[in-house]
């Protein structure tokens, strides 16, 4: 079957680090109005959060993020894709981010690697 849309596939990019001793798989997607990121450790989803900046007419930015499936009492999770919709919101688009985290480390310093290696290879994909 052929694509009738010039932009398809969809732009990605793939990258596999080591995050606090885990071996963790990261696929950064960018569809038209959102970005796709799954973080996994353990080969499945996991958590799946989406996150989108709020359209408001004051200054000061506002943020929204939820569960939509999975870990619902994990705020981590939430930090974390606060941080990225917040990259993303800062480096000027306006899409959403939906985010799949399969973790077995929940840790500030795994969050803080999977956050660091989206932001540097989201590039990429925009």
């Amino acid at each position: 079957m052929e694509a009738s849309d010039p932009a398809f596939p969809v732009r990605h990019t793939a990258i596999s680090s080591d995050i606090k001793g885990h071996k963790t798989e990261i696929v950064i997607s960018s569809y038209e109005d959102h970005f796709l990121v799954i973080a996994t450790q353990i080969g499945a989803m996991g958590t799946i959060l989406q996150a989108r900046k709020e359209e408001s007419v004051s200054v000061d930015s506002t943020f929204s993020v939820t569960v939509v499936f999975g870990k619902r009492d994990e705020p981590m999770l939430v930090a974390c894709a606060r941080q990225l919709i917040e990259h993303i919101s800062n480096s000027g688009s306006s899409k959403a981010l939906v985010l799949s985290l399969g973790l077995r480390d929940h840790s500030l310093g795994t969050l803080k690697g999977i956050v660091s290696a989206v932001v540097e290879k989201l590039v990429e994909v925009t």
